[in-house]
């Protein structure tokens, strides 16, 4: 299969807040436009937050708005479960080798559900975090786009697949589906491929995965989403309990030498997020703070100093040098006081490691030979006509992520012309 829409045409890869913006801001002035998504449904990571700065919106108020520019947009052609495969040509000329991957869920489908009520076998949700368990085929989440289940047929006996394609009276359901290879014209590509949360439990000394009261910041996003596992109740995994006291974990991965070099740069304003998520809930709960700086950034001062001012919240500046799981289900959290030299052992009821941003392009990047910083940030190269946005360019939130887009769309249509 080939798809061929010229000299002009863009290619995204993509399809989170990055991927769409700039795509609509290249589509939206006339140019062609290809958006690819490696996952079952656009809107990347903002579609797991609860809430994003600047306003404190849900991510409803950014993605459902585009993702109807999107679908009324005829220059623009979406693929979910998508890869680059390899690239060649240049500037103006590239031909691209695209991959989807097998969905087993064809256009048919109306998202009725009446798969997911005869499906047995059980997975870990993706979309959580694996906090919960959802059907083996399922709508990635109710905000998905497209608005359409997948299947995870490896997941599946035999009996459950022909149950599945047995209660679908809209023939949606193909199981022999294959991955399918094509081939795309284009003049530019962006690269906006997002980040992924680095791996806590790299991490030895802070326990992840040793202790359900130990979580990550994305995690925390989806206790306090009203769509995630627990309906929007900041509660312990594993044992359900109304957690009293909660330590933050700073620069968990990130800023060290053997882990991830830079800051990541939203991780502060995430945790003062997840203050208020707290305070909303629970407001005679005890917070403690362990950090090493507090980065706030311009209009995120204001957001800082009512928190600081918070009475049943403490701030330490100090490293955390290891988590001790407790009996009882809560953890403690050791450190030492830099400013007092005071070691402190901290109980505490739940514990949330604020993990870094990493690159999600990863070797994949390189295989397809796209110019890389050495932490695995993606470098614009005007020359070769690729250009970086939102998160794989750096570390930055979604407000930065847009203006970059915006500035990644605006030079890749101009190659070719």
């Amino acid at each position: 299969m080939s798809d061929t829409a010229g000299t002009g045409a863009v290619l995204v890869v993509g399809g989170g807040i990055s991927g769409l913006t700039a795509a609509l801001e290249a589509a939206e002035v006339g140019n062609d436009v290809f958006v690819i998504e490696k996952n079952p449904s656009f809107g990347g990571r903002v579609a797991q937050l609860n809430q994003y700065f600047p306003k404190l919106c849900p991510p409803t108020c950014g993605l459902e708005i585009n993702f109807r520019r999107i679908k009324d947009n005829r220059r623009v052609r979406t693929y979910s479960m998508t890869t680059v495969k390899s690239i060649s040509g240049g500037p103006g000329n590239y031909e691209v080798q695209l991959v989807t991957a097998p969905r087993y869920v064809n256009s048919n489908c109306t998202a009725c559900g009446e798969c997911a009520k005869v499906c047995t076998d059980m997975i870990d949700d993706p979309f959580n975090f694996g906090m919960n368990k959802t059907t083996a085929i399922r709508l990635p989440h109710e905000m998905a786009f497209p608005y359409r289940y997948v299947l995870d047929k490896e997941a599946c006996s035999p009996a459950t697949l022909e149950a599945i394609k047995e209660a679908c009276k809209y023939d949606a359901v193909d199981l022999d589906m294959q991955s399918e290879t094509f081939t795309i014209h284009v003049g530019s590509i962006i690269w906006s491929t997002g980040w992924d949360p680095y791996d806590a439990k790299k991490m030895d000394n802070l326990k992840f995965g040793q202790s359900s009261a130990i979580i990550t910041n994305m995690m925390m996003e989806r206790l306090a989403a009203p769509n995630g596992p627990t309906k929007g109740k900041i509660l312990r995994p594993g044992d359900n309990k109304e957690p009293e006291s909660i330590a933050f974990v700073q620069c968990a991965g990130s800023r060290d030498e053997n882990h991830l070099e830079y800051c990541s740069y939203i991780c502060c304003m995430a945790t003062f997020k997840h203050m208020t998520y707290i305070r909303e809930r629970y407001p005679e709960a005890q917070i403690y703070v362990f950090y090493i700086d507090l980065r706030t950034p311009g209009r995120y001062e204001h957001f800082r100093e009512k928190l600081l001012g918070d009475p049943k919240s403490q701030f330490i500046k100090g490293k955390v040098a290891d988590i001790i799981p407790e009996s009882d289900g809560g953890v403690t959290v050791v450190a030492e006081n830099a400013l007092t030299g005071v070691k402190i052992q901290q109980k505490v009821d739940l514990c949330v490691l604020a993990t870094g941003m990493q690159p999600a392009l990863g070797q994949t990047g390189k295989s397809l030979g796209v110019r890389m910083d050495p932490n695995g940030f993606v470098v614009s190269d005007a020359g070769k006509g690729q250009f970086a946005a939102g998160c794989a360019k750096s570390a930055v939130d979604v407000y930065t992520s847009g203006q970059s887009s915006t500035a990644a769309a605006l030079k890749a249509i101009q190659i070719g012309k």
